[in-house]
């Protein structure tokens, strides 16, 4: 599973929106619509905040490991 079909699945998940995640993390909901539509990528500098954002770790959101707490 793609980084990006994680963030979508766990904002599902969560019944959290696109605009909150937006908001807190520091980007546009374009940025998220673009990452959904598969136009762009998080960056680097961002994927850090979505991992806090979901209080989850980053080796989780890349699918290193299917335990969300591991290397948090």
């Amino acid at each position: 599973m793609y980084i990006v079909d994680k963030i979508f699945n766990l904002l599902k998940e969560k019944q959290l929106t696109q605009k909150n995640m937006a908001e807190t993390i520091g980007v546009s909901t374009g940025n998220i619509s673009d990452w959904k539509s598969g136009k762009a990528k998080p960056s680097i500098t961002v994927i850090p905040k979505i991992a806090d954002f979901f209080n989850v770790s980053i080796d989780y959101l890349y699918g290193r490991t299917e335990n969300p707490e591991i290397n948090k």
